[in-house]
């Protein structure tokens, strides 16, 4: 694992959930087509995905579609399902050899019936492998997912399967689209902004966050080692200080 030397790897974050941010202006700074943009990113997908597969860390989550993004011309739409497609159809054979199972959350049913067969079948044939989770949030908003939770929750409480004073953190959990998973330990935003733009609102409460002005397209392995040796510098409290970190007793 070159590179990796000043990592702990007995210290990674179990999960690791990215903003990939700066496609479209990484591509007009340079007088090309936004899509110029995300077909660069694409291979920054390729490279981190691979750099988590070395390292060891277990869940990778990429938010590659929002909810909002529908809004954006239909040009540019077709143009990223198009790019997701490719690459799906790329990738499934290195997930196969890298042992990577892929998982999707967000409103799949509003994806192009194209794009949506290509997922579903690289979805089913992964299924078996497990050193690596690569999950994509397409067409995902953290709102909506939050609505559909509760939703399926009062429809439990409705049919009598689930008392309301029974409902907990565990419960809202249990019925988000990332139940199979735990809650990402560093959140990684490129680009230069310093929002969370609707992303797992409920999942990313005790993460670590990392903004960097790097645009995705230039976010590459040792950058992403630069953010998780970040990562290793802070202490997470959870609430608690230091001293009780710390304790012996």
């Amino acid at each position: 694992m070159a590179g990796t030397t000043n990592i702990d790897v007995t210290r990674l974050p179990r999960h690791v959930a990215i903003i990939m941010d700066g496609n479209g202006r990484w591509a007009k700074s340079r007088k090309k087509p936004r899509l110029y943009g995300h077909k660069v990113g694409a291979d920054s997908v390729r490279d981190i995905v691979e750099s988590c597969r070395e390292i060891g860390i277990r869940y990778l989550t990429l938010y590659a579609f929002s909810s909002e993004n529908w809004q954006r011309p239909a040009q540019e739409v077709t143009g990223l399902m198009s790019i997701l497609k490719r690459y799906l159809e790329a990738e499934l054979p290195r997930m196969q050899k890298n042992d990577i199972r892929l998982m999707s959350i967000g409103n799949r049913q509003r994806l192009p019936e194209s794009v949506r067969e290509v997922l579903v079948n690289s979805i089913e044939a992964t299924a078996g492998n497990s050193q690596l989770t690569l999950n994509l949030a397409l067409s995902y908003g953290g709102r909506d997912e939050l609505v559909r939770a509760v939703k399926k929750i009062g429809g439990s409480c409705r049919d009598g399967h689930l008392d309301v004073e029974a409902i907990s953190e565990e419960t809202i959990t249990e019925h988000l689209d990332t139940a199979a998973m735990p809650d990402p330990d560093l959140l990684i935003r490129t680009g230069g902004e310093a929002r969370l733009s609707n992303f797992l609102l409920w999942q990313l409460s005790y993460a670590e966050i990392y903004f960097t002005e790097i645009m995705w397209p230039d976010f590459r392995r040792e950058i992403f080692l630069q953010a998780l040796q970040d990562y290793q510098a802070r202490e997470r409290r959870f609430g608690r200080i230091g001293e009780q970190l710390h304790s012996k007793t």
